[in-house]
């Protein structure tokens, strides 16, 4: 079975966030050979916009901390605090440059294994569209439109969508466009784990 996924997925896996571990699976079942996974390439490159969003925060917390700590210890009782802070604020800098690496170890992994769906005239034009039809972001629209490009082109297989976007891909259009191609919409990793050992596990 196809398994489709999105940058959420990615993020998931790299900063080992709550459903990482269904993640972690579904990556294990495709590396050895029990599904195919894909993803868009629009959601290869997103993860790293996210990450330079967060690196930029911390980045402004670090200097906006070390302006006050500079303050404070101008006063006698606070002479001392720049000490104590000090491994605080190296905390915000390593903590950026392990999830970029992170980041760039868990990408390198998964383009072992999955699929990476190229991102064609075509399939910029059915985004576009899609912003209309099915009320998508422009984001949302090039992943959209990405996975129905893809499905077209298989067979009548079992296949799903994973994605934690519930708000916006999570309509009964969305439904009907994806089950015309045998696709159920999933937005849990660990319900998406499921239905893909479910598949697995048939005759």
């Amino acid at each position: 079975m196809i398994v489709y996924i999105e940058s959420n997925f990615v993020l998931e896996l790299a900063y080992l966030q709550e459903e990482h571990e269904s993640c972690e699976q579904i990556l294990a079942l495709a590396e050895g050979g029990s599904i195919i996974l894909a993803i868009p390439a629009y959601c290869v490159g997103e993860p790293y916009d996210s990450w330079v969003r967060r690196a930029k925060q911390r980045t402004e917390l670090h200097e906006r901390l070390s302006r006050e700590i500079r303050e404070l210890a101008r006063s006698k009782p606070y002479v001392k605090s720049p000490n104590e802070f000090q491994e605080l604020t190296k905390t915000l800098i390593r903590s950026g440059e392990e999830e970029k690496q992170r980041l760039d170890d868990t990408i390198s992994r998964m383009l072992e294994t999955t699929t990476v769906i190229p991102i064609a005239r075509d399939t910029i034009k059915a985004a576009i569209k899609l912003q209309k039809t099915r009320n998508l972001s422009p984001q949302d629209s090039i992943v959209y439109a990405s996975v129905l490009s893809h499905l077209a082109g298989q067979t009548n297989e079992p296949k799903c969508f994973i994605t934690k976007n519930s708000k916006d891909f999570a309509n009964p259009d969305v439904d009907q466009d994806l089950d015309a191609y045998n696709c159920k919409l999933l937005t849990k990793f660990e319900h998406g784990l499921g239905y893909a050992k479910s598949q697995i596990a048939s005759p």
